[in-house]
């Protein structure tokens, strides 16, 4: 099992420069999990596609159901107990934090593309590159 931020996912289902990296992850490893925030950064995303014309509503929503296959039975709750201390020794926000988080609590790693998590959590954050070496 490994806990994906939302950029891995978006790469994997939204096609793009690093798609077969994520391919090839989602091979090695089929249990992926994240925080139930993942749902609305996701959203966020399918927003931005639509408000640009890069998705229809109804290719939206089927890309909504496919993320949730791959990652509602691993939704891994985090607390606020948890999350805050890794905001206040860390440049991430308190949405990278809940990966982090949830990495911790799993002991797994957290696969992610943003560079300042990568930076502050460099014993547990891997990106796609080093994730599928």
């Amino acid at each position: 099992m490994i806990v994906v931020d939302t950029n891995v996912l978006v790469y994997l289902l939204l096609r793009g420069p690093r798609t077969g990296q994520a391919e090839i992850l989602r091979r090695q490893e089929r249990q992926w999990a994240a925080p139930p925030l993942w749902r609305s950064e996701f959203r966020n995303v399918l927003t931005g596609y639509l408000r640009r014309d890069l998705l229809d509503l109804p290719r939206a929503v089927a890309l909504m159901e496919e993320a949730e296959l791959i990652l509602a039975a691993h939704e891994e709750r985090v607390s606020t107990e948890h999350v805050l201390p890794l905001v206040s020794t860390s440049r991430c926000t308190s949405y990278d934090c809940e990966f982090v988080a949830a990495a911790q609590q799993l002991g797994v790693p957290l696969i992610t593309e943003d560079r300042v998590i990568l930076a502050a959590f460099p014993d547990l954050a891997q990106s796609l590159h080093q994730a599928t070496g």
